[in-house]
């Protein structure tokens, strides 16, 4: 059974690992995606060109989520396009792993930017139209290093903490109107970024989760599905994580 069959779904930093995957679980129950890239149009055309064989409508955007005015742009333009929006992830996200001695401000910005400031945008232009009808569900990407910290990576677990209050925020104050926002908090998941890790570093990373394995994007990818589709409908504020238990 499809369960997002003609809505419309925007999934921003969608052109690899786990965006790609999410875009097209959303895909094959039948939504429309947009995705946004960052740098490499060639990915972004390779995913799209997948998703258009699922049967729906796929376009991809560059733009730089992090930025205020072309988040703007962004919404607007698939607005125009697809004619509507239905769910928005918010999955642009970076890196820029350092100890807090040796941290740039630029860093530190950079991470907090493209992390946390980019829901923030994304959310403030969308919202008119998921208010004025009455309906959408927001989903945002953060990490159980936003549960937990992380040795050498303030900058990252500060802005996917941030993003858990701002999820929380935002649902209570959109609950009225029918929209939900909820946040997902991944764990050790396999990506390109975890296939070029070393075996000792492997090792201890599945050392520390109880299921004594890494998980598939699809299995985060899944749980968007749920909480975009109304299987979730009585769903809203909530930060699930899927770390194999890690955050227990």
């Amino acid at each position: 059974m499809a369960l997002l069959t003609n809505k419309v779904s925007l999934v921003t930093g969608g052109s690899r690992g786990i965006g790609a995957s999410i875009a097209e679980t959303l895909a094959a129950h039948g939504s429309n995606i947009a995705i946004t890239y960052n740098s490499s149009p060639e990915r972004a055309n390779e995913v799209i060109q997948k998703l258009e064989t699922l049967g729906v409508k796929a376009k991809a955007y560059q733009s730089n989520a992090a930025d205020f005015a072309q988040s703007e742009v962004l919404i607007n333009q698939v607005l125009a396009d697809f004619g509507g929006l239905d769910v928005l992830v918010n999955n642009a996200g970076v890196t820029k792993d350092n100890l807090l001695l040796r941290m740039s401000e630029d860093q530190w910005d950079q991470v907090i930017d493209t992390n946390l400031k980019s829901c923030f945008n994304l959310i403030k232009h969308s919202s008119k139209h998921f208010m004025k009808n009455r309906s959408g569900s927001i989903i945002n990407i953060s990490s159980v290093v936003g549960l937990f910290g992380n040795a050498g990576q303030i900058n990252y677990a500060a802005s996917k903490a941030g993003m858990i209050g701002l999820t929380k925020s935002v649902a209570k104050e959109f609950a009225s109107r029918n929209i939900r926002c909820n946040a997902i908090a991944p764990g050790f998941i396999e990506t390109e970024m975890t296939h070029t890790l070393d075996e000792k570093t492997k090792e201890a990373f599945l050392k520390s989760i109880p299921l004594g394995r890494l998980a598939k994007p699809e299995e985060v990818s899944n749980l968007v599905l749920f909480l975009a589709s109304d299987q979730s409908s009585y769903i809203t504020g909530q930060v699930i994580s899927v770390c194999g238990g890690l955050s227990m």
